[in-house]
């Protein structure tokens, strides 16, 4: 699966606000995910992330940054 800054991915767990929905601002080691409900920024380890992240709902059609995982 391939990850892109812009993505909108959907988690397993929702966040506090009730929104499953985040958007991705970085990705590289760790990545940075921006709440859709809230718009709170939160960071993590790449792994962690991975785990968290179900599907991709809206990818972002720009190819430049592409990571697989």
């Amino acid at each position: 699966m391939e990850y892109q800054v812009g993505d909108i991915v959907r988690t397993k767990k929702q966040h506090p606000c009730g929104s499953k929905l985040w958007e991705l601002t970085r990705v590289g080691v760790d990545f940075k995910l921006k709440c859709l409900g809230c718009g709170h920024i939160v960071t993590l380890e790449r792994q962690k992330a991975l785990k968290a992240i179900t599907k991709v709902e809206k990818e972002n059609n720009n190819n430049d940054k592409a990571i697989k995982k």
